[in-house]
């Protein structure tokens, strides 16, 4: 039977989560979130594999994100939760379904945060040879860790800054691209179409390779519906999230594959080897475009540790304020989460120690775990929405503040397109083992998920 979970009642002042981001705070968060390291540097691989074609594959797999966002808003305008998609699942199908989808995205968070904490530690031993790896991860763990523990506002603070640069160099970028395409940029000369003349140069297979990569590009824009919940206007803040992410998509993703892939060769080694990019600024000769996109690259690397710190504390919290999971988890101090920030801290931190102790087995094992959790989750938010959609219409129609398009029509379409791309996952050797990994830790969850809901209908 589906959970008849209810909202939390109220708790005294500083035992439960606060209301500390603004409106701007949220804003930035939805636009920063599109802005990651994986688009800076993952796109590469897929410009290399998939030609002029990537811009399809962006085109296509933002779509189905488009749709995913609209669902989750949907769901998080009517009831916000720092649980967001966890929580949907619960009432929608049951506990054991939260408690799958939020623990599963709990480890991706946690990993993408060690992982986040090399690739930054390696720009900077870049910059400063001989300076230790470690000592990096370590400084970045502890100051986000820190920001963390602080009032939510601060997350709030150091988030909208983040986003602030990564929007602004994306733009510069853009803006400098487009003169650049019209010929009417100085000192250079437009490439016109020359580049663009084979658009499928590695065939139906290159332009799947190109969108498994450009799906998982995307990762990132749950976190402002999980922010929502701690938000001055939770509702009006998902809606505006929401509403404007056809645009975002458009521009930052979709317009910077095009913008790259007419300025410069698909199979230039730079593209791989330097950042899509670093090699788009260095085809239009601007001075130190390498170290200026690393610094942007350190930002979105950054960003995106503070972010995924905080989302994997509150969805902990929600979990455990559900009964899913260890009551110390839940203890609120100052309107913040603490224990759910030290573990998910701690877990990060573990993720980089094994990439030291473990690098050829047990590393590669648990990012493969992960490889496919995004994916999984979305398909908890399709099924819930189909069925939260028809009960808040009966039950609490004004919740409605954002509506699903062409309900229940693109929600079916969207679950489509997901089985579609797990299908070409298992049709590619690397992305199979993924597929295969992540599925096991979910059936695993789910038995772990289903057998306490069992106990405790027994009780």
């Amino acid at each position: 039977m589906p959970s008849t979970t209810t909202e939390t009642p109220p708790k005294p002042d500083g035992t439960s989560l606060s209301h500390g981001l603004k409106q701007r705070h949220l804003s930035m968060i939805a636009l920063g979130g599109v802005i990651g390291a994986g688009l800076f540097v993952g796109s590469g691989a897929g410009i290399a594999a998939a030609g002029p074609s990537i811009v399809l594959a962006y085109t296509l797999s933002g779509l189905l994100v488009m749709l995913v966002m609209r669902m989750l808003g949907e769901m998080s305008a009517a009831r916000p939760s720092s649980g967001s998609f966890s929580a949907h699942a619960e009432r929608a199908i049951g506990p054991w379904a939260g408690f799958t989808a939020g623990w599963a995205f709990w480890v991706l968070l946690c990993t993408a945060v060690g992982l986040e904490g090399i690739g930054a530690a390696k720009i900077m031993t870049g910059w400063l040879p001989g300076t230790p790896e470690w000592a990096w991860v370590a400084l970045f763990m502890v100051a986000f860790c820190g920001t963390n523990l602080a009032a939510v506002k601060n997350f709030g603070e150091f988030e909208f800054w983040f986003a602030a640069l990564k929007v602004g160099a994306i733009t510069l970028f853009l803006g400098l691209g487009v003169l650049a395409v019209a010929g009417v940029l100085p000192g250079t000369d437009s490439p016109g179409a020359s580049h663009l003349t084979d658009l499928f140069p590695g065939g139906g297979e290159g332009l799947v390779i190109g969108l498994l990569a450009s799906v998982f590009a995307y990762g990132g824009l749950e976190t402002v519906t999980i922010a929502a919940a701690e938000s001055e206007n939770p509702v009006k803040g998902v809606a505006s999230a929401v509403r404007t992410a056809m645009w975002r998509i458009a521009l930052f993703y979709i317009g910077s594959m095009a913008v790259i892939v007419t300025l410069v060769p698909w199979d230039s080694p730079a593209v791989v080897e330097d950042g899509p990019y670093v090699a788009a600024l260095d085809s239009l000769g601007i001075p130190g475009a390498g170290q200026l996109m690393n610094v942007v690259v350190l930002v979105a690397l950054l960003s995106a540790m503070n972010a995924n710190i905080y989302g994997a504390s509150r969805i902990g919290y929600s979990l455990v304020e559900r009964g899913q999971g260890p009551k110390a988890l839940g203890r609120v101090s100052g309107g913040v989460p603490r224990i759910a920030v030290l573990a998910s801290s701690a877990f990060g931190f573990l993720c980089v120690l094994l990439s030291y102790w473990r690098p050829d087995d047990v590393f590669p094992w648990l990012l493969n775990m992960i490889g496919a959790v995004i994916l999984i989750v979305w398909i908890f938010i399709a099924v819930s929405q189909l069925r939260l959609r028809r009960r808040l219409e009966r039950e609490a129609p004004e919740r409605l503040a954002v509506r699903m398009w062409a309900f229940p029509w693109l929600t079916w379409v969207a679950l489509a397109g997901m089985a579609a791309v797990f299908v070409l996952m298992a049709r590619e050797p690397d992305t199979r083992v993924q597929l295969y990994a992540t599925g096991g830790m979910t059936l695993t969850l789910a038995a772990v998920g289903y057998a306490r809901q069992r106990a405790r209908a027994r009780r």
